[in-house]
């Protein structure tokens, strides 16, 4: 839209005539304090855009620097910027106060420097010069950072600089044991190190910026009496910095709307604080809250499963999404036997769309944890099916894993010099370039490998004692694992290895926000090879996987966590693994409790309202441990979904008879005043099992599968993978047993059932 006078009447208009009356609403209310509670699909960013130009258009700011617009990401800003230059047929866009928190602040800064103890040509660092920075604090002070990693401790002072605290701010019983208990001292010595290398990290941004508007009145009344007008996008995803910082701007004009939607807020874990946009009415008394409700994304039936899933939250604002869209087909909610029946469904379920032609790249599958894209990858590998992970990189490229694996190819092979490379030091031993040099000469002179040749140096005076003794130990337990592979099997080896290196403990002992995750995908790792043979088929398998995933473009399926799903949508979503305990998360409500159980329901509620066409749930009757059956319950928000709008779907012989029912109590609740069909298959699949070798506890998902002498040489039994086959030989747990069609294969007696109980 252009015009030849941006101010003319007719184009204000024009602007206007595209809304619809909420988002009219949203965009007209332009004096005193405004929130917009936007609902998933109901054209926010529109609203955003076209409320900036209208102020522009209508003559209310003379010109763009009047008004301070805030996003979350650059490109958001910059997409802001064009839409705004085309409405107002602006030719430039230099000079807005258009852009992040982060890059505002900057700006900023960057003219009163002085203030804050900096110059104005102040560097901002990178997280890998933070982490620098704090490693040598912490070495001058004489502390572990073995036990007080150096991320770890920059994690909590990250923390604390979200949160608009400096270190005089911060309290001893807030700070803990944290680097023994020194975490508010070094914080401080961090603070001032940055000072005297003329430098700040992105936390300091907004920090020193609450800093200079609270100790200089003057510089403070400028900007509010410079921004007439104050936009703020995303506002449910703020931490406490950032709200201070708004709100000191905004009690100038006042004039300050907020968008955002509280049922969306679920970053709690890097900061955010949802209670910021829920006090909206609060921080500015006679605020006015218009609700955008119209959504243009998903059917009828999608919203309102959606709708009913978040009304379980009390923390929100309340709204209902509604649609003029056909009510379409009814959310499927699938019950499965186990990790690979699930996967193998999504396999056969995508595999169908796209014959019906659907493209692949409208299709997702949204996972709570990063570690569950690994049965998906295997599937849709074997398949050909091809695939993207967004927000992170393939499962067998993840850092962790690929550390696993290098240390399982050394097991398997000693002249593998670049998994010795990548693990001679990790965890750290002491090996460090001095040491990876010596043993690079050592092997060119004699022409062999590193493992070979740092077996050769250990017996002369070439390294210093303490890189000696620990290439001696690391040498040993090579030694050791190579011997241990002969005697046990190859999913034991790779748990004995990772614990005897000290690398699960390594990332045990992380602090930072990423640790969970990787110790969650080790489990994965080595749970997934329980379906190899042995260690070389396995290892064989994943160079296959990489090099078949490698170079791959053009259609494919986007495979994704929920969290990195949110502002994207799909014609047709997966929402994969809705059991209690994985979604929602159980560190999640145990570590924040009910706030912690509700960022979890919004999480599904993400989830849910990505999905344009059809919304499909799945869950599993079991989860594999380690060669133990764990019998799962539906997640909670299973159970909360409204039975008008959802088709139940099991695979055959998971419930018997009966269907589950719907009582709407809520999860664990409902399970427990109700009869067996509220049980999740595995639990069911446990109550027929009592009195055979089973044990049941009621009220829990506890099983203990097949009790020692149950399976006897010339049984027949029936596998969910393997088929029908019989029992060749006994080892307490592990049976060896002929299949019929797969072959002579080892696997734990959990894994089987009689042939009369398979159909």
């Amino acid at each position: 839209m252009t015009h030849p006078d941006p101010h003319h009447p007719e184009v204000a208009e024009v602007l206007l005539s595209a809304l619809n009356d909420s988002q009219r609403a949203a965009v007209e209310a332009v004096d005193g304090p405004v929130l917009v509670l936007s609902g998933a699909g109901t054209g926010k960013t529109r609203v955003l855009t076209t409320r900036l130009a209208h102020i522009l258009t209508s003559g209310r700011a003379r010109t763009a620097g009047e008004i301070l617009a805030v996003t979350f990401t650059n490109k958001a800003a910059r997409e802001m910027k064009d839409r705004v230059a085309h409405l107002t047929a602006a030719r430039s866009v230099e000079g807005w106060w258009l852009g992040t928190f982060h890059a505002l602040a900057a700006r900023m800064l960057r003219d009163h420097a002085e203030k804050v103890g900096l110059a104005r040509n102040f560097t901002i660092i990178d997280t890998d010069d933070q982490i620098r920075l704090m490693k040598q604090l912490l070495q001058a002070e004489g502390i572990d950072d073995k036990k007080w990693p150096a991320r770890a401790v920059l994690h909590a002072v990250q923390r604390w600089k979200d949160a608009g605290k400096t270190p005089d701010k911060v309290g001893t019983a807030e700070a803990g044991d944290m680097a023994g208990g020194r975490a508010v001292e070094l914080y401080r010595a961090y603070q001032e190190r940055l000072r005297t290398l003329n430098a700040c990290d992105f936390g300091d941004l907004l920090l020193h910026c609450l800093t200079l508007f609270q100790t200089d009145s003057e510089v403070l009344k400028s900007y509010q009496t410079r921004f007439k007008y104050i936009l703020v996008d995303e506002y449910q995803d703020t931490n406490v910095a950032q709200y201070l910082w708004l709100r000191l701007l905004a009690q100038g004009h006042k004039n300050i709307c907020c968008v955002g939607d509280d049922d969306q807020s679920i970053y709690g874990w890097r900061g955010a604080v949802v209670d910021n946009i829920l006090r909206f009415e609060q921080d500015f008394p006679g605020a006015r809250v218009i609700r955008l409700e119209k959504n243009y994304r998903s059917t009828g039936n999608i919203l309102a499963a959606a709708s009913a899933l978040i009304a379980h939250n009390e923390g929100r604002l309340g709204k209902t999404l509604w649609t003029e869209v056909e009510e379409g087909e009814k959310v499927r909610v699938r019950g499965l036997w186990d990790g690979d029946s699930e996967a193998r469904f999504v396999g056969e379920e995508i595999e169908d769309l796209h014959r019906r032609g659907d493209p692949l790249s409208e299709i997702a599958i949204l996972v709570r944890t990063g570690a569950q894209t690994r049965e998906f990858e295997e599937r849709f590998i074997t398949l050909g099916l091809p695939y993207r992970v967004v927000g992170g990189p393939r499962f067998y490229e993840r850092m962790e894993i690929r550390d696993a694996l290098a240390y399982l190819r050394l097991v398997q092979s000693v002249d593998d010099d670049l998994a010795f490379e990548r693990i001679v030091n990790t965890p750290k031993r002491g090996l460090g370039n001095a040491a990876l040099r010596t043993l690079h000469g050592a092997a060119r002179a004699g022409r062999t490998s590193l493992m070979r040749a740092a077996m050769q140096v250990l017996e002369t005076d070439e390294l210093r004692p303490q890189a000696r003794r620990a290439l001696r130990e690391l040498m040993e337990s090579f030694a050791r694992w190579r011997l241990l592979a002969q005697q046990t099997s190859h999913v034991e080896l790779a748990q004995v290895v990772l614990d005897e290196s000290g690398y699960t403990e390594m990332w045990q002992n992380d602090k930072s926000v990423e640790a969970p995750g990787r110790l969650e995908n080790l489990k994965e790792f080595v749970r997934g090879m329980e379906d190899f043979d042995s260690l070389a088929g396995f290892l064989e398998h994943v160079s296959l996987v990489m090099e078949n995933t490698a170079g791959d473009n053009g259609d494919m399926v986007t495979v994704m966590t929920l969290h990195a799903a949110k502002g994207l949508e799909f014609d047709t979503v997966f929402l994969a693994g809705w059991e209690e305990g994985l979604f929602p998360n159980q560190r999640a409500m145990d570590e924040h409790g009910v706030k912690g159980l509700e960022e979890e329901r919004r999480l599904a509620y993400v989830g849910l309202t990505r999905a344009r066409k059809r919304a499909i749930v799945s869950f599993c009757a079991n989860r594999r441990m380690y060669g133990s059956w764990s019998a799962a319950v539906p997640s909670r928000f299973v159970d909360e979904l409204p039975p008008a709008h959802v088709e139940v779907e099991s695979e055959a012989g998971l419930y018997g008879a009966a269907q589950p029912t719907w009582g709407g109590t809520g999860g664990m609740a409902g399970l427990a005043d109700a009869g067996p069909s509220r049980y999740s298959p595995g639990m069911a699949r446990a109550r027929q099992r009592q009195g055979q070798g089973t044990r049941f506890i009621e009220g829990t998902a506890e099983v203990v599968d097949s009790l020692p002498g149950r399976w006897s040489r010339g049984d027949r039994v029936f596998h969910r993978k393997f088929g029908y086959g019989t029992v060749r030989a006994t080892e307490g747990e592990r049976l060896t047993i002929a299949f019929d069609k797969a072959g002579e294969k080892k696997v734990m007696a959990g894994f089987v059932m009689p042939p009369e109980q398979a159909d």
